[in-house]
């Protein structure tokens, strides 16, 4: 560790630090690259600040597990973060200078051991070339300390070096840290203490000596696919543009318009266009769903071959610019070609983490997140140093395409997206790529904002078919069990569970996926711009897909007989319990239904509440949706029920028995379905359209 001439170093610990002149030059055959600089908030916005800076050093680790015990210190902890909020121990606005500036006042202390600035080693330390960092860190004020540290996997952190400014000007210090530790897991990051004036920080930065032949940086296509969010996506586009840091790394920015509200018609697209300049790209195409749109991009990105990355990104995310950088700092010193994907924080609430690392369960062939990770993780309460959880590097099959940078190279070997419209697409290329030797990896300080899945429930809607059908697909072209494991009996269950809740239009749905799978591969492309109109007529035939905003649109409640006691079941059943009623409520839906049912629900029902077990005891109920937008009614039916029960007995014991041939089929097909070749097929008519306008 050392200093410019225009600092001195009060005090040193060696450790896993080495001194050096922060002037010295590289090693032969290498160059010096950075890798991650100290960032602060886009236009100084407080709701994310706990993702940059964290102001409450004096928590304690928290362990990972749900115990009531841990639950009840993580609250603690919360509240006292909040206390000291509101108590005036917060960051100010005009302590923000600039994108990279932050003062800290006279005594206060603050700790960049945050998401977006301290450094992700054990990812570095695993998946790149890097095997040692140089931290830079520049400060202004005299008495100012800076404080470095580093954790292990379990969490727990050990200080690594440490040094004092003595003098008001500018000091820069530089520690020379090593990777060698962090197998398992582990951060570096660094603390900075005001004395009796206030300190500018202003400038930190990680870097590496690379070798030469990596010292220059990638570029990236950018592909947004976009659907009828016109204003949404032109801020995103208006975000990119105006970030000049952003611009060297920018090689097109392509936009996949696949709606009737179109982008160019939003009143912030022009200052996007000026922004991005001849690097925006506009195509406009019918609606392919994601697959599609993204496929397009893809497409377009092999074709043109000048951009090393494409990076799939969606419509409705507000993004960290710096994240993109940092994604293809990643990719070019990963070791081999890698797929660097982002993590996701809720839009609504922007300091919580909603996705941080997922895989497929291989007998069940589900998303899941990683086992001891967390789905809704609030870093404004519970910040890194308290998260264990956090430490231990994440192993991932694949990152969803919110965020997602994909070497052109892997693009070329396995082909593009799966032609399924919407669902899976993501999660199949993952488990395609790592099959054929490409890694995913999703990478600690590249994120962006996104509605979170626990706001939607897309497995009752038209969505279902898809969900569905392409879950199937991806397993026969991976699942390593000779049957799919698990799947088509929890399918079949699943479809009984949906039977007894009067969600036909779900099992209708459901049970023509099945049979679309059945029929194989070769009409997939067919269908890609066709089956969404299909499906959604279909489910409009059941009163359960029929949804009215207004809930005086239905008539009120009323009961033949009052709930036994005046209560209804609400609760889960237990495993015991559950296993009976199982088995009785599928008899019981061969009943005539309570004559009062057929003009009057039976009971009002709110989404959180429409489990299996509570709509099976009713004959009708209005049921609202997720978003809170709308209800349906849902009527019990039994010649309905007779007849969707014998589909989905004959249904799954046909993909059962015909899995081996299938999964064969699909297989011997992917490199077909997936090659450029068919892509073009499928996006003739509106390539031939851009043709004859362009002549």
């Amino acid at each position: 560790m050392s200093s410019t001439p225009t600092g001195e170093i009060a005090i040193g610990d060696t450790d896993t630090a080495t001194a050096t002149d922060s002037t010295s030059t590289s090693t032969p055959g290498t160059a010096r690259r950075l890798l991650q600089r100290q960032i602060l908030p886009q236009d100084k916005d407080f709701d994310v600040l706990a993702l940059y800076v964290d102001r409450d050093h004096g928590s304690v680790d928290v362990d990972n597990d749900d115990s009531a015990l841990s639950r009840v210190a993580r609250d603690l902890q919360g509240a006292a973060s909040r206390a000291a909020t509101s108590s005036g121990l917060s960051i100010h606005p005009d302590q923000i200078e600039s994108r990279t500036a932050l003062r800290i006042k006279s005594g206060d202390r603050i700790s960049f051991a945050t998401y977006f600035n301290a450094f992700p080693a054990s990812y570095w330390r695993r998946w790149t070339v890097v095997d040692s960092i140089r931290l830079t860190i520049t400060v202004s004020g005299r008495g100012a300390h800076v404080m470095v540290y580093k954790s292990m996997a379990r969490g727990n952190s050990q200080r690594v070096d440490a040094a004092m400014a003595e003098t008001h000007e500018p000091s820069t210090f530089t520690f020379d840290l090593s990777l060698k530790p962090f197998v398992d897991g582990g951060w570096y990051w660094y603390d900075v203490v005001a004395g009796d004036e206030d300190v500018v920080v202003e400038w930190a930065e990680w870097s590496a000596e690379v070798p030469e032949d990596r010292a220059q940086h990638g570029t990236a296509d950018i592909c947004v696919t976009t659907m009828n969010r016109p204003d949404f996506c032109a801020e995103l586009l208006g975000q990119m543009g105006e970030d000049e840091d952003l611009a060297p790394y920018l090689d097109t920015v392509m936009v996949m318009e696949q709606g009737t509200k179109l982008v160019v018609d939003s009143e912030h697209f022009p200052a996007a266009q000026e922004a991005l300049g001849d690097k925006l790209r506009m195509i406009k195409q019918g609606n392919l769903g994601g697959s599609g749109g993204y496929a397009r991009g893809q497409l377009e990105s092999v074709r043109k071959g000048t951009a090393t990355y494409a990076l799939m990104m969606d419509d409705d995310v507000v993004c960290e610019p710096e994240g993109i950088i940092r994604a293809i700092t990643f990719g070019d010193l990963s070791r081999r070609p890698t797929i660097v994907g982002g993590h996701m924080f809720s839009i609504y609430s922007r300091s919580r983490l909603h996705s941080f690392g997922e895989i497929v369960q291989p007998w069940y062939f589900w998303w899941q997140s990683v086992p001891g990770t967390h789905s809704d993780w609030d870093l404004s309460a519970r910040n890194l140093r308290t998260a264990r959880w956090l430490h231990k590097r994440i192993d991932v099959d694949f990152n969803g395409w919110f965020m997602c940078l994909i070497p052109r190279v892997v693009l070329e070997d396995v082909g593009l997206s799966l032609p399924v419209f919407i669902k899976w697409d993501d999660s199949e290329f993952g488990l395609r790529a790592k099959a054929a030797g490409y890694p995913t990896v999703s990478f600690p300080g590249a994120a962006v904002w996104h509605v979170p899945w626990s706001d939607k429930n897309d497995a009752l809607d038209w969505q279902s078919y898809f969900h569905q059908r392409n879950r199937f697909i991806a397993a026969l072209l991976h699942s390593p069990y000779a049957k799919g494991g698990r799947m088509v009996r929890e399918s079949r269950n699943h479809q009984i569970a949906h039977l007894v809740s009067m969600q036909y239009s779900t099992v209708e749905l459901r049970h023509q996926a099945l049979l679309d799978v059945l029929k194989g591969p070769d009409a997939l492309h067919e269908v890609l711009a066709t089956r969404l109109p299909e499906i959604n007529k279909m489910r409009k035939q059941h009163s359960d897909a029929v949804l009215e905003a207004d809930r005086d649109a239905f008539p009120p409640v009323r009961r033949t007989k009052p709930p036994r006691k005046g209560r209804d079941a609400v609760s889960d059943p237990g495993r015991f319990s559950g296993i009976i009623t199982a088995t009785v409520q599928p008899l019981r839906q061969l009943k005539k239904p309570r004559a009062l049912s057929r003009r009057y629900p039976e009971a009002e029902v709110r989404a959180m509440d429409a489990k299996w077990w509570r709509l099976a005891i009713y004959d009708s109920a209005v049921v609202s949706m997720a978003d809170g937008t709308s209800a349906a009614l849902y009527r019990r039916e039994p010649e309905q029920f007779r007849t969707m029960m014998k589909q989905t007995l004959e249904i799954h014991e046909r993909l059962k028995r015909e899995w081996p041939r299938l999964a064969a089929e699909y297989r011997a097909k992917l490199g077909d379905i997936t090659s450029p070749e068919a892509w073009d097929a499928t996006f003739a008519p509106w390539t031939s359209e851009q043709e004859e306008a362009d002549d």
